[in-house]
């Protein structure tokens, strides 16, 4: 049976199969989740990251966890906000879904995710999250290999919009 888990903290600490990278295109790092999980997972990401050329909106790619507690690194680019009218709401469920391809692809059986797209990207917390929430649910319900799927918030206001949501 899996199971879904809403926590406040820090996605570098979790003993998980993968973590997901809320990245940019270049996949080179860059602020909040995506410079935190470069800074611990040290230089060898830098150079995995480099060879993978670049990640479309939507998509994803996986790279080894390095010095993390996770064995995986799942990056995904989620869209940014520009105002609804541009696709966001269908980007940013690829994102999800490419993220549960790759578990199947790689055979993990627990992954977290960050709020993806809610920082810098500007998404609303409460639409990011029902389109998280939604993939998770459709994913799941075809899916029971995946044992586990956390959902990481960065402060209140994305934990309270997960726990409504849930």
């Amino acid at each position: 049976m899996s199971s879904i888990e809403i926590v406040e903290g820090d996605i570098t600490k979790l003993d998980v199969d993968a973590i997901v990278n809320a990245a940019n295109n270049s996949l080179l790092g860059g602020g909040g989740v995506d410079g935190a999980i470069h800074s611990v997972a040290g230089p060898e990401l830098l150079e995995d990251c480099r060879n993978l050329n670049g990640c479309e909106t939507g998509e994803a790619k996986i790279t080894d966890g390095y010095n993390l507690p996770a064995k995986y690194i799942i990056h995904t680019v989620g869209p940014v906000w520009k105002g609804g009218n541009n696709k966001e709401d269908e980007l940013l469920a690829e994102c999800y879904k490419n993220c549960f391809r790759l578990t199947e692809e790689y055979g993990i059986k627990t992954i977290a995710f960050p709020a993806i797209s809610t920082g810098v990207y500007r998404f609303p917390v409460d639409g990011a999250t029902q389109i998280a929430v939604q993939e998770t649910k459709k994913y799941l319900k075809e899916h029971p290999n995946l044992e586990k799927v956390i959902f990481v918030c960065f402060n209140d206001e994305v934990y309270s919009s997960y726990k409504n949501y849930l």
